[in-house]
Formats: C-alpha cells, sequence, structure tokens
C-alpha cells in the first residue's frame, strides 16, 4: 500500500497504511450486509477511495486544525482517508441513512479516530444554526451534479471558507452550468484543478470559496432542488 501512494506523490506511515487496511477490511465485511461501495477488489479500493480521498489534500492548501463538513458521506469518503492522512482535521460526517452512520460511528471506534456523525438529509440540517455558515470547509464526493450540490453545501461554509467538490472528468463541464447556482448561494469559482490517479482516471478538483453569506432561502427541499436546480 505505502508502495501505491509513493506513486501518486503521497507519502504515509506505517501506522496509517495499516489504519487503512484495517478501514478496508471492516468495510469490505460491512458491506455484505449494508451497501456502502461497489468496488471491493483491495488495489482499487487504495486508488479510487483511498487515493482519490487524499490527492485533493496535495493540491489545495488545508490549514491545520480546519474544519470539515462532508456532505452525503456515504461510507465516509473522502472524510475518513483524509482524517487518518491528516489527524489535525475536524471532520462532521452527514448522511441521510442511519445504517451508513452506524458504520461509521463503528469504524472511527475501530481506527480510534474521533469524528462527528450525523443523521439528517443534508437540507435540513443546513437550516440548524448549530451547522449553518458553521465550517471553514465544505466537500462532497460523487453525490450530486455541481449545480445541484452547491445548494446542499455551500449553507455550511463560513464566509470565507470553501466548498471543495471532489469531481470526475465532467467536473469542468459541470462547473460552467453551475456559474448561476454559485453566485446565488454567495460563493465564487476560485478556480479549477484537472488531475489523473496512478491508473489514468482523470479528476477535477473545483474550488469554490464563500463570499458572503446564503441567502436565507436556500437550501430548498430536497425535491424542488432535484426538479429545479439554480
Amino acid at each position: 500500500m505505502i508502495e501505491k501512494f509513493s506513486n501518486a506523490g503521497l507519502e504515509i506511515s506505517l501506522e496509517q497504511a495499516e489504519k487503512l487496511r484495517i478501514l478496508m477490511d471492516f468495510m469490505l465485511e460491512y458491506n455484505k450486509n449494508v451497501n456502502l461501495t461497489r468496488i471491493t477488489e483491495p488495489d482499487e479500493v487504495i486508488e479510487k477511495h483511498y487515493i482519490d480521498s487524499i490527492l485533493p489534500l496535495k493540491l489545495f492548501d488545508v490549514p491545520c486544525g480546519t474544519s470539515i463538513v462532508d456532505i452525503g458521506t456515504g461510507a465516509g469518503f473522502p472524510s475518513l482517508p483524509m482524517k487518518i492522512y491528516r489527524p489535525d482535521l475536524n471532520f462532521t460526517l452527514i448522511d441521510s441513512l442511519g445504517k451508513r452512520i452506524t458504520y461509521l460511528d463503528l469504524a472511527c471506534e475501530k481506527l480510534g479516530i474521533s469524528c462527528e456523525t450525523l443523521h439528517a438529509r443534508s437540507e435540513e440540517a443546513a437550516r440548524n444554526k448549530k451547522y449553518r455558515e458553521a465550517f471553514d470547509y465544505a466537500t462532497a464526493r460523487a453525490v450530486a451534479a455541481l449545480n445541484v450540490l452547491c445548494e446542499y453545501c455551500l449553507p455550511y461554509v463560513k464566509v470565507g471558507g470553501y466548498f471543495i467538490a471532489l469531481k470526475g472528468a465532467e467536473g469542468e463541464n459541470e462547473t460552467e452550468n453551475a456559474k448561476n447556482a454559485i453566485e446565488k448561494l454567495g460563493g465564487s469559482l476560485e478556480r479549477i484543478i484537472k488531475y489523473e490517479l496512478p491508473g489514468g482516471d482523470k479528476r477535477c478538483l473545483v474550488i469554490i470559496k464563500k463570499t458572503r453569506e446564503t441567502p436565507p432561502t436556500y437550501p430548498r427541499n430536497s425535491g424542488v432542488i432535484a426538479k429545479k436546480p439554480l
């Protein structure tokens, strides 16, 4: 595993590699009963879940102690690998499926790491004063098209913070379609970083800065967001 990370320009310790192995074994075993991932080959897990989750930390500066909310975290990507790689980061993991939250709590306990987990629909939690505009960064991976994703994520970000969207090859086109949503929700596109995983899969990191407060009318309910994206 360490060699695969090194080939991607990432250095991990023996302790980090062991924690990632523990997470993989636990996830694949749990996956037999709860749908967490379609990727089950160990080499693919390393590249398409682990390296894919951690590489953004090398492409964009994330200060020590940054608070990050992971929207629609699913099986804990990118948050759990990021937390193993950068223990100083403070994560809140939000997912609408209770079974996944149970898995995430057990995974954190098994790994000896601390993350807040929240069983909630992201558009509902974003209206809660505890979470609204409370985080330095928001992130999301493989959740929805960017114009939809902005409405779910930007309400969580403090003014001056960032929404970091982990996207595939389609990310640049999605960004063009999301310009209206970004502006309406108080964001400003800072830059797009295009890169590849070691196996050649194309990736796109969309970096959106929160420049003003999100209007209180957003986020709308999920049905409206889906039918009438900004």
